[in-house]
């Protein structure tokens, strides 16, 4: 058994934790980051993936959280231009729903308190004559077309991840707190490996609980209190067969206030989400109702020309959105801004609990972390993720297609979508899987290479099929099953190999 003590001791590997693990190893604090099952394995992997400012939450006066999700959009698209790309919707104006004066003030504020500087502004479109009325139901003639961003989620918490691990962090996912103990003006933090049964303890100067749905469990397990403080609600999406052909995406409105989207998913396919409800259960077994995938079906089928049964939904995931509870009455109405709140002090030994949030101010959630951070441990450096690009974002805003141009070069002999897709992924990095030969070595299915695989299990904590297939990529989508057994042998032969010479990859998370 080992020990080793730690600044900051990070609970949760999603976009909140892994965050604030970037953010505080960058400002020289030492810090573990500890995750019972992969990377972005909950709620991260099942948003909606948008970057967005979120039109509606104009509605319930959530102002403050609207104004910094608008001017985190750039931000983040430079720091990442690889996974984060700008997109625009499609609102139909639905006569008996919303007035279209309402919609044009929202887009209005939309358009002028966020900073906006590279994506276009909002436009009136004529349905009847744009391309993006084609597959929509007759009787729809005027809409509003409005910028927002695209991100791969499950991608941006492993690059934030990836990130912190380069500049010292040590990652360990498959890990579990399985005792926080007040000890010595900080913690006595018991680690459990979750596949070995393997057990460690390090302490903690301070405690950061970002575990997202199970916040307040490890809250209970350090305090003892059996206090609620989030909300869960549980937000579903389905996948169908594309339902158009053009690149902009829809936001709907329906007869409940709600609104879902209907937006281009890995060329072939179109996502449609999300649902909100109210969630019971536990955390780790949230899967779609019949109930949603219906309500989803008949809510895009108001708008679609072709109408969507539940025959036609290829792919569904749901996650469970720990909102702080705020006590509104309605799933889709509880605050989906963030509230921190710090429990002791730095004589006994302080954690800082986080409830909330949403992807897209995950940046900003933590700085206001490390502000909490530096009364209890005090400072010592500036804020800086702003202008520090992802690994692999290391080239201009608007310079993706430069990029795939220039991959296609050095390997030309792979096929241009495959260059697209890698790009897409992993941005200058692409160039650690295409090799000096430019080569991805041997194809499992879905242009799946081995030296993609490799680069997964070495650089980003990849451990089985479902964190490559379903998380990593969404090649999931495309790979044969009957293909996975090849690509479940190849893993295990190499994590054996590994663990036989004992081997580990730098702060790759293995004990």
């Amino acid at each position: 058994m080992s020990h080793l003590e730690f600044d900051i001791v990070v609970i949760g590997g999603g976009i909140n934790g892994c965050g604030i693990a970037r953010d505080a190893v960058g400002r020289s604090y030492s810090v573990l980051l500890a995750e019972m099952q992969d990377l972005a394995s909950g709620t991260s992997s099942a948003s909606t993936k948008l970057i967005h400012g979120g039109l509606r939450y104009l509605e319930h006066y959530e102002f403050r959280l609207v104004r910094e999700s608008l001017m985190e959009r750039e931000v983040l698209w430079a720091m990442a231009p690889h996974i984060i790309w700008p997109l625009r919707f499609v609102l139909p104006h639905h006569r008996g729903l919303r007035p279209a004066w309402l919609l044009r003030l929202g887009l209005f504020l939309y358009d002028h308190i966020g900073g906006r500087e590279l994506l276009p502004k909002t436009r009136t479109l004529d349905l009847t004559r744009d391309p993006a009325g084609k597959p929509l139901r007759r009787g729809y003639a005027k809409a509003l077309e409005y910028s927002d961003a695209w991100v791969q989620d499950a991608r941006l918490v492993a690059l934030n991840a990836r990130d912190a691990a380069d500049r010292g962090a040590e990652i360990l996912t498959r890990t579990k707190v399985t005792r926080l103990q007040h000890r010595d003006r900080g913690f006595l933090v018991e680690l459990t490996d979750q596949e070995t049964g393997q057990i460690r303890e390090v302490t903690a100067k301070l405690v950061v609980n970002a575990s997202g749905p199970w916040v307040d469990q490890v809250l209970r397990q350090s305090t003892g209190t059996n206090e609620r403080h989030v909300r869960l609600v549980q937000g579903s999406h389905i996948v169908v067969r594309k339902l158009f052909d053009h690149d902009k995406c829809y936001i709907f409105q329906n007869k409940d206030n709600r609104i879902i989207f209907a937006i281009p998913y890995e060329d072939d396919f179109t996502l449609i989400g999300t649902t909100d409800r109210d969630f019971g259960g536990s955390p780790d077994r949230v899967q779609i109702s019949g109930e949603e995938i219906a309500y989803l079906c008949a809510a895009a089928s108001e708008y679609f020309e072709r109408g969507i049964t539940p025959g036609d939904v290829v792919w569904t995931y749901s996650g469970v959105r720990p909102l702080y509870d705020d006590g509104a009455s309605m799933a889709q109405e509880a605050t989906r801004d963030y509230v921190i709140k710090v429990d002791g002090t730095a004589q006994d030994g302080a954690i800082i609990n986080i409830f909330g949030g949403k992807i897209t101010t995950y940046r900003r959630l933590a700085e206001s972390v490390l502000e909490k951070i530096e009364v209890v441990l005090g400072a010592r450096g500036a804020a800086w993720t702003a202008g520090a690009t992802l690994p692999g974002g290391d080239f201009p805003v608007q310079g993706f297609e430069a990029l795939v141009s220039q991959l296609k070069k050095e390997a030309p002999d792979v096929p241009e979508a495959t260059i697209r897709r890698l790009a897409r992924n992993y941005g200058t990095r692409a160039r650690q899987i295409l090799g000096a030969k430019g080569e991805l070595g041997r194809i499992f299915d879905a242009d799946l290479g081995e030296n993609e695989v490799d680069y997964l299990m070495d650089q980003e904590w990849a451990r089985d099929v479902e964190d490559v297939l379903w998380r990593r990529s969404k090649l999931g989508l495309r790979f044969s099953p009957d293909k996975t057994a090849a690509l479940t042998a190849h893993m295990k032969a190499r994590l054996t190999a590994r663990d036989r010479a004992g081997k580990s990859t730098s702060n790759s998370g293995y004990f």
